[in-house]
């Protein structure tokens, strides 16, 4: 596999915008939006400021407050979905899907992000197909819980992908579409879409670049994320991505375990509990032995099944 991951640079190391605010590709900006009526135009006219060239399309999450006639009044394309939020996925779907530009940005509207930092994002488009803006350390996560879960889930995605994921959680990022379109199909209707778009570039074989950036707590609003309280939720997300990217990652350790706990058993068997018996395996033995095999060849079939699913570049 190979997989570009920049290193982490210092956050005041910033990177220039493109002269002009010109780029070699067209841009769109994609702004999910559930009852952020408050702010909404500001953030349109925050991004029409940073990017003046770019399609800035804002997708009403069924809200209720008039979020859609406040992004429309500040001159974005307004696409609404008429189902309840259920998370940010299934709107960013929608928003991509519309999309007309080479390279989407995605960006929130709830005060974390400055669309300011959106030109830094783009800065990296030439070389790179995905950039995540990356919180550099605890004060930009809303809260401990948040940025303990975060740190868990860059973990485990690290081990999975075998490469450093900085924040697979954050929102902000920049991405090529026609990518972004082969793996569309993949990426869950909530909050762990950011995540499993972020791991399927890396799998596939595309650059990605986390680039340091400082992020606010919310500036109103309520968020429907409850990355920890919900642990339910939680484990559902962990196992989806084991089941997406690496499932040998985690069978293999599994089995490795299950056939040493067999090997204790038979050995203890022999030598301390019926040392008579000689060479007589116990069927606890036998039950681990035979469940090692089959977590292991289940985990093969499932890394099988996984490969088919990311197509790597082709340039």
């Amino acid at each position: 596999m190979s997989v570009d991951i920049a290193p982490e640079r210092p956050v005041a190391e910033a990177v220039a915008p493109a002269t002009g605010g010109r780029y070699d590709f067209s841009v769109t900006v994609v702004i999910p939006a559930y009852n952020e009526a408050p702010r909404v135009a500001a953030t349109v006219a925050g991004v029409r400021a940073a990017v003046p060239e770019a399609e800035i399309i804002v997708v009403d999450d069924a809200s209720r407050d008039g979020t859609g006639d406040e992004a429309r009044r500040a001159g974005a394309t307004v696409i609404r979905r008429p189902h309840n939020n259920g998370g940010p996925g299934a709107p960013i779907k929608r928003g991509i899907r519309s999309a007309s530009g080479d390279v989407v940005v995605i960006i929130d509207c709830d005060g974390q992000h400055d669309p300011n930092d959106i030109p830094r994002l783009l800065a990296f488009m030439g070389e790179y197909d995905m950039v995540i803006a990356a919180r550099p350390g605890r004060g930009s996560h809303e809260n401990m819980r948040r940025y303990l879960g975060n740190l868990l889930l860059n973990k485990l995605g690290s081990y999975l992908i075998e490469m450093e994921m900085k924040d697979l959680t954050s929102g902000l990022r920049a991405m090529r579409r026609d990518v972004m379109m082969d793996f569309i199909h993949l990426l869950p209707n909530g909050f762990s879409w950011a995540m499993t778009s972020a791991m399927a570039f890396a799998k596939a074989g595309y650059t990605v670049r986390f680039e340091p950036m400082t992020m606010q707590k919310r500036q109103g609003g309520q968020s429907t994320q409850k990355l920890m309280k919900n642990g339910m939720k939680f484990g559902v997300i962990i196992l989806r991505m084991v089941s997406l990217f690496a499932p040998l990652r985690l069978y293999t350790p599994v089995g490795l375990a299950m056939f040493a706990l067999g090997m204790i058993s038979w050995l203890l068997n022999m030598f301390v509990l019926a040392p008579q018996r000689g060479l007589y395996i116990p069927n606890s033995a036998i039950m681990l032995f035979i469940g090692a095999i089959v977590v292991f060849l289940y985990g093969l079939q499932a890394e099988s099944i996984a490969a088919l699913r990311f197509k790597g570049p082709e340039r």
